[in-house]
């Protein structure tokens, strides 16, 4: 992984299989949670990794239909907004920008994601 004030770059293309997440330790993101990147259809998200409704990790979640199904008690988000789609949550999950380029995956960590 490598930073510039571009960026950080976290993995290169074709690291991240699609439907699987990658998990960025804060210690690398300088944010104050790990950051999940997610891949699904050929398309990056980055939300925070700790579900706002319980203490779990959404990098061990599933993914499936543009949503991460928290792993804890299958609380759903949309990767693109972080809003929560069904209960036990309520409380939307931060996103991060994220895009691929350069042969890499770039994370954004505090600069919410957008479109």
């Amino acid at each position: 992984m490598s930073t510039t004030n571009t960026g950080i770059r976290i993995a290169d293309l074709g690291d991240i299989e699609d439907g699987e997440a990658l998990k960025v330790p804060a210690s690398t993101t300088g944010h104050g949670d790990a950051i999940a990147v997610f891949h699904e259809d050929g398309t990056y998200y980055a939300l925070d990794d700790t579900c706002t409704h319980g203490q779990a990790s959404l990098s061990d979640g599933w993914i499936e239909d543009g949503q991460v199904e928290c792993p804890l008690h299958s609380a759903r988000f949309c990767l693109k907004s972080g809003e929560p789609q069904c209960m036990p949550a309520t409380l939307a999950m931060r996103t991060h920008r994220v895009e691929a380029r350069d042969s890499g995956i770039w994370l954004y960590p505090g600069e919410e994601a957008t479109g």
